[in-house]
């Protein structure tokens, strides 16, 4: 929910990074000024505090030591002095350890002695966060680890047992902090691997999202108090338990009856004390995404050419064919649902708009249709299918995470005879009624499909003979040995969709649309469909999980009668064809964000609206405040928009 105004005229400085409170100074880019400007976003954002009462590098007096506090939080309209400091907070680079004697969280409790009148503190690296609360007892200063500093106006009660309208949407990387730090805690803490700590996590978050949409009241908590000792932990494991047996029942898909979620309760009490400030529901797709994709990716990512598309080129797919209402969307290799995410939130953003508006502004009243319209169009128009059983079952999570639809995803062989597909799926009757289809299939030589069963049901199956002097292609009737995945993905796809108006988005690697000997494949494309565009993605698309030459090649199918009429002419009509190279894609081949810059080589800085949720005699409203972001060098969604100006343009 943004929207761009003119950009500021701001330039950063190559190795700088714009200050986050004061928006002027410009402090060197370094991993511990990453982590500040993260937390400082989030103190702002999320905990509410304004930026007037926030110092950066604010000097303290530690006798005759001078050190400067990262960030100072000061009692409301006061001046800055450290006498009515109430928070201080300490951040590090991710190098950086807790234990550290210099740098950890002793560093922090040295600060919060030396200032009597400040309350509350926190030390963080981005991966490891500790919150404290300084207590005096019989004389003696105590600090006492608490799940989370309090909000701006919030009392110690009401951190303790947060309520709905408390809780704050994630911005920027601060979900992605809370998923790294909750990950690592896992695999630290409680002796299991990594991937097995991955879906326990997915556990917790799926139980988050639960309690958001589904309770009374806030369940998904742990007060300081439960932290330690024996009992407090044991009482959040029963209310999270309580949660996770209701998630069983509502997604039956997902989680087996006999299911648990395996966590020693001081772990997981810990956990939820994490997660429990956001509210995942209203957090940002984008920044949920991101935050999800990146742990998927680094615990399941597999062998079978599995590279998960990145998100810019999925909303960018989208962009370009446009998902409604009623037009039914499939990716038969969904892999963590990315595409179909982005599809149905293209059409969710334009439902809620459209209710919103309907109902005057009140959003309130709004909330119980859109809610409906969105089950309605996820359960009937969203599909997707993949052979991976793990990742089925992360992007049904990653579904419920983003506003649902879990139940249009299955496990099957995209390429295999119907016949073998679950009775449900069958039941859909997919072949030549699909509207969009969005996907990027695994391709490579090294996962060849061999089975002749599944060969022989594809003319791409088939090997084909080469008329060189008509310069025609013939298919034949032996079979391949083999073929890469891809190629068979083509003919599906296409039989998948409705003759005349189906249209697909499909990331290919560019031999397929070069090679001499793939001519046969490229005379079949051009048979069946009508080629609308041709998207040239720039080499470190992937990076950095895999360097490959791909393009997104989209295509309308077309009807039998077009087909013959063209076989009569013995000629193939002549059209446009849209073409683009996306040669900026955010990021480099190590996977750093790369934004656009100066002749000079600085960086831009643009300003813009951020929607955000607040309440206010417990009704949800929205407002706009005004921040600043480097400009992102990317172009995609340039050519979504110049390939939807080209489109209308046609006959």
């Amino acid at each position: 929910m943004r929207a761009k105004s003119q950009p500021a005229a701001v330039i950063v400085q190559q190795g700088k990074v714009l200050d986050f409170i004061d928006g002027q100074t410009q402090r060197e880019e370094t991993p511990e000024e990453y982590v500040r400007q993260e937390i400082a976003k989030s103190l702002v954002r999320e905990y509410g505090y304004p930026k007037n009462d926030i110092a950066v590098e604010f000097t303290l007096r530690l006798g005759t030591r001078k050190p400067r506090a990262d960030l100072v939080i000061f009692t409301a309209d006061a001046e800055h002095v450290q006498e009515v400091s109430n928070i201080i907070v300490e951040c590090k680079a991710q190098s950086v350890k807790s234990s550290d004697r210099k740098e950890g969280v002793g560093q922090l409790h040295s600060y919060l002695s030396a200032c009597p009148n400040t309350a509350y503190g926190m030390w963080t690296n981005g991966l490891e966060r500790f919150c404290y609360r300084k207590v005096i007892k019989a004389g003696q200063i105590l600090y006492e680890e608490i799940p989370d500093l309090p909000s701006f106006g919030q009392t110690d009660e009401d951190a303790e047992r947060p309520r709905f309208d408390q809780l704050k949407p994630a911005t920027s990387d601060a979900l992605l902090f809370a998923f790294r730090r909750c990950h690592n805690y896992i695999a630290g803490n409680q002796g299991l691997q990594k991937p097995e700590a991955f879906w326990e996590l997915l556990k917790l978050i799926v139980c988050k999202i639960h309690d958001e949409r589904d309770s009374p009241e806030v369940e998904f908590f742990a007060a300081a108090n439960e932290r330690s000792g024996i009992n407090g932990p044991l009482k959040v494991k029963a209310r999270l338990d309580k949660l996770f047996g209701e998630v069983r029942k509502d997604y039956p898909a997902i989680f087996p009856s006999n299911e648990a979620i395996a966590l020693n309760p001081p772990v997981l009490a810990y956990l939820v004390s994490q997660l429990q400030m956001y509210s995942l529901l209203e957090s940002d797709v984008d920044v949920k995404g991101h935050a999800y994709e990146e742990i998927v990716g680094a615990n399941l990512r597999g062998d079978r050419g599995e590279f998960f598309t990145p998100r810019n080129i999925c909303n960018m797919a989208v962009a370009m064919l446009e998902p409604e209402e009623g037009k039914l969307t499939l990716d038969p290799a969904c892999g963590t649902g990315g595409f179909l995410i982005a599809a149905m939130n293209r059409v969710i953003e334009k439902i809620r708009a459209a209710e919103i508006e309907r109902w005057k502004g009140d959003v309130e009243r709004a909330e119980p249709k859109i809610r409906d319209r969105i089950a309605k169009y996820a359960g009937a128009c969203i599909v997707g299918l993949d052979f991976n059983p793990n990742l089925v079952k992360a992007s049904k999570m990653n579904m419920v995470m983003n506003n649902d639809g879990a139940g249009g995803l299955y496990q099957a062989n995209s390429l295999s005879s119907p016949a073998t597909w679950e009775e449900s799926l069958r039941g859909r009757e997919l072949f030549g009624t699909v509207d969009l289809i969005f996907t990027n299939p695994p391709f490579g030589s090294k996962i060849p499909i061999d089975d002749p069963a599944i060969l022989e049901k594809f003319d791409l199956g088939h090997a084909w003979s080469y008329d060189k002097e008509a310069d025609t292609w013939t298919k034949t009737a032996n079979i391949q040995k083999s073929q890469p995945p891809e190629i068979l993905f083509i003919e599906r796809c296409v039989q998948f969709l409705k003759p005349g108006t189906g249209r697909v988005a499909m990331v290919l690697p560019d031999g397929i649309l070069g090679s001499p000997g793939l001519g046969y494949v490229r005379e079949w494309i051009l048979t069946h469909t009508r080629v609308l565009a041709s998207v040239d993605l720039h080499p470190d698309t992937f990076q950095p999980s895999v360097s490959v030459q791909t393009s997104v090649l989209v295509l309308e199918r077309k009807t039998e009668q077009e087909i013959a009429l063209e076989q009569a002419a013995g000629r193939k009509n002549d059209y446009n064809v849209f073409m683009a190279v996306a040669n900026h894609v955010g990021h480099d081949k190590r996977g750093n964000r790369t934004y656009v810059r100066d002749k000079k080589g600085n960086e831009i800085v643009e300003e813009l609206e951020e929607g955000t949720k607040e309440y206010e005699n417990g009704k949800p409203i929205y407002k706009k405040q005004k921040t600043q972001r480097k400009v992102v060098d990317d172009n995609t969604q340039q050519i979504a928009q110049a390939f939807r100006k080209w489109l209308s343009e046609q006959d």
